[in-house]
């Protein structure tokens, strides 16, 4: 989940390659395991729908490639023969991806695409092989969960649409995919970024642990973990926005965070269990 001005975004890490066909041109026939929620707005400000064809899936590789690559300095692995400027990876095509659109322009051309999520279904998952996060940790205390449960993941808003409403937006149409489809669990990597070192990361987890860590029945281990025990866990951090945001919903920190050298981050892994969410918040996302 990385991002920038200090939002993290939930996302993944590639596996082994597919034939390109499966990469680089997304079928919406093959990609749809459950009915998505109709498309809804939030007028006039901005659009948000599920992707509908290749476009729609292109225009979300594109906001991912700006984000990750161009503001993060994130090292991605594209396929051979994927377009230029697009950030692909095996699992797009067995994914559902919302997006959210700027208000249309002047000729009535679709706005561009400013944020996005992607949601891999049970059904997709068994699919494709797997939960991309099982790249990162051993996952297998989350079995009893798998039947109900989805991934969250590349998601990311572009840099001048940050003030909070278009990732309401996303929130609202992923509770209400949830409900429509009788899914119970979310997860998904909340990533920090490493610049310090990773002080900060360690320092969040030495936090947060305290108060928001799953019960052992639910926790995870790290593959490749952050050295927490090398770096500073006692610096004064407060959760970056988006992660604050999930705990309030009722998320909950399923261990230490793993290392991801490629896209240089800390990787906390989340879970939030529709039943867990708060009234009030149940109550807003009904209402986007």
């Amino acid at each position: 989940m990385a991002g920038t001005d200090g939002e993290p975004t939930m996302r993944d890490l590639p596996l082994p390659t597919l034939p390109l066909a499966d990469l680089i041109a997304p079928a919406a026939a093959k990609r749809r395991s459950l009915h998505p929620a109709p498309a809804h707005t939030d007028a006039p400000r901005f659009t948000v729908a599920w992707a509908d064809d290749a476009a729609d899936v292109r225009a979300a590789q594109r906001l991912r490639y700006a984000v990750f690559a161009e503001e993060m300095g994130a090292k991605l692995a594209p396929p051979p023969g994927a377009p230029a400027g697009h950030d692909i990876d095996v699992y797009d095509d067995f994914c559902e991806h919302l997006i959210v659109r700027a208000p249309d322009a002047a000729d009535g051309e679709p706005g561009e695409v400013i944020g996005t999520y992607r949601v891999l279904t049970p059904a997709a998952a068994r699919r494709v092989g797997g939960l991309y996060s099982e790249t990162e940790f051993d996952l297998t205390r989350l079995r009893p969960y798998r039947a109900r449960l989805v991934e969250l993941g590349r998601s990311c808003v572009h840099a001048e649409w940050r003030s909070g409403g278009v990732i309401l937006a996303l929130w609202g149409a992923l509770a209400d995919f949830m409900a429509r489809n009788g899914l119970e669990t979310m997860i998904g990597c909340a990533s920090i970024g490493m610049r310090d070192g990773g002080h900060v990361a360690a320092s969040l987890w030495a936090q947060l642990r305290q108060t928001h860590l799953a019960s052992i029945d639910c926790q995870v281990r790290p593959r490749l973990p952050l050295p927490v025990a090398e770096l500073r866990s006692d610096l004064a951090v407060e959760p970056p926005p988006l992660i604050k945001g999930y705990l309030r919903c009722g998320a909950k920190l399923l261990g230490a965070p793993a290392w991801d050298p490629d896209f240089g981050t800390a990787d906390l892994p989340l879970m939030l269990r529709i039943g867990d969410l708060p009234a009030r918040y149940r109550r807003h996302f009904a209402a986007a």
